[in-house]
């Protein structure tokens, strides 16, 4: 687990490892301490709950690593990777398997609105082939699956996508938490990321584009939630 002091999106984006540019982002990002507080409580609710329940830990760091690769971004990568390692060894290489195996690129997927029909777009319909299933657990490969929908399909998420999931045995109260975990994690990578590239540009980015970025980095309050 992290320290309960390190702020995982200025871990992250490397606002912490010092350099003028990082230390005068984090200080913007001080500015609002209620939008830093909610995505630092939102990362302990989800990936660090003190009672995880029916979702472990190895589950929460498996898909939280599983994004973090669809998503291209070795820092996060290594970091939930870590963490994965230190839960359950065994599935550090059956999670980046899975996730080199479904990498794209999105979002697309299929309208069902006829007005919309015409904004479809066709893409990987990812799951998990019997080697993959074998080796991460069905339980944890069709979530997942569901990540990969929700990362790269949101436009077809909806009630019977879910349905995969009752079948490998998730709760109606861990498939709540899974579908906030994805949602919470694609927030923080993003964030995390412009922040990265904020840092690198250094004085060519314009307050208005940091301020932008930095005021995003609130977690949506429907993601922030306790004891999942």
């Amino acid at each position: 687990m992290t320290t309960a002091s390190a702020d995982i999106i200025d871990l992250l984006a490397g606002l912490t490892s010092g350099g003028e540019r990082g230390v005068a982002l984090a200080a913007v990002r001080d500015e609002r301490p209620q939008a830093r507080e909610n995505a630092q409580r939102s990362f302990e609710a989800l990936l660090e709950p003190a009672a995880p329940g029916t979702f472990p830990l190895a589950e929460r760091y498996a898909v939280a690593a599983y994004v973090a690769q669809l998503h291209a971004f070795d820092t996060a990568t290594a970091f939930y990777g870590d963490l994965l390692g230190d839960e359950e060894p065994a599935l550090v290489a059956p999670v980046a398997a899975a996730a080199a195996a479904s990498a794209t690129s999105g979002p697309y997927g299929l309208y069902r609105e006829p007005a919309l029909a015409g904004e479809s777009v066709e893409g990987l319909r990812w799951t998990p082939d019997a080697e993959a299933s074998a080796a991460l657990g069905e339980r944890l490969a069709t979530a997942l699956a569901h990540a990969h929908l929700l990362v790269f399909r949101p436009r077809e998420a909806r009630a019977e996508a879910l349905q995969a999931l009752v079948e490998a045995g998730w709760s109606a109260d861990d498939i709540v938490s899974l579908s906030q975990l994805v949602a919470f994690l694609t927030f923080q990578l993003r964030v995390a990321w412009g922040l990265r590239v904020l840092a690198a540009a250094g004085p060519a980015a314009s307050a208005s584009v940091v301020s932008a970025v930095v005021s995003s980095a609130a977690a949506p309050a429907s993601v922030v939630v306790e004891g999942v």
